[in-house]
């Protein structure tokens, strides 16, 4: 696999969320904004669909209460994208940890 983590990371995001495509100027905070814009949207109008991509990628009960009830209104989206991120990087690592070399 010739991915980078943040791109990888990206890809798994991107099923759940409908990003588009990696650009050729990648970056992880660049992937972080699109999916916070994206997460905005839903906690606006697709909360219950936001509620479910957060318990299969398993961010964590406390951690999402934690992000949507003391998060300031305006930084809930970033938080909650920036979460994201970080589970599904977690979740790459220790994949790459225990998976027997090919």
């Amino acid at each position: 696999m010739s991915e980078t983590l943040p791109q990888e990371t990206f890809l798994l995001l991107r099923k759940d969320f409908e990003l588009p495509e990696v650009s050729l100027e990648f970056d992880e905070e660049k992937a972080i904004s699109s999916l916070s814009k994206v997460i905005a949207h839903m906690l606006d109008r697709e909360f219950e669909r936001l509620l479910q991509i957060c318990y299969r990628i398993d961010l964590g009960e406390e951690k999402l209460k934690k992000i949507l009830h003391v998060s300031e209104p305006d930084q809930v989206a970033p938080d909650l994208a920036r979460a994201l991120w970080n589970r599904q990087k977690q979740k790459i690592e220790i994949r790459k940890r225990y998976s027997a070399p090919e």
